[in-house]
């Protein structure tokens, strides 16, 4: 696998990642179930879809960052 389509994938993840928190925040925001003492089923699942994006995009900078590192030592190799 290419180092190339390494960092699409990443910059892919995190674009997915942060599309999910987008819309997670959105529900949440617009949602009038946080103001009960007891959040229903559907705010409990956007609290854990808004979790779920942050990691992923987290892990997708951590792969392309990597990625990022990889490419630099390879042209110190090489030079």
């Amino acid at each position: 696998m290419p180092i190339t389509s390494v960092t699409d994938i990443a910059l892919q993840g995190i674009q997915r990642g942060t599309r999910q928190l987008r819309r997670s925040a959105a529900e949440i925001a617009n949602s009038s179930q946080m103001t009960q003492q007891i959040p229903t089923k559907d705010a409990v699942r956007a609290l854990v879809e808004l979790h779920q994006s942050s990691q992923q995009v987290s892990a997708s900078v951590k792969a392309f960052e990597t990625a990022d590192a990889m490419i630099g030592s390879l042209l110190d190799v090489k030079a």
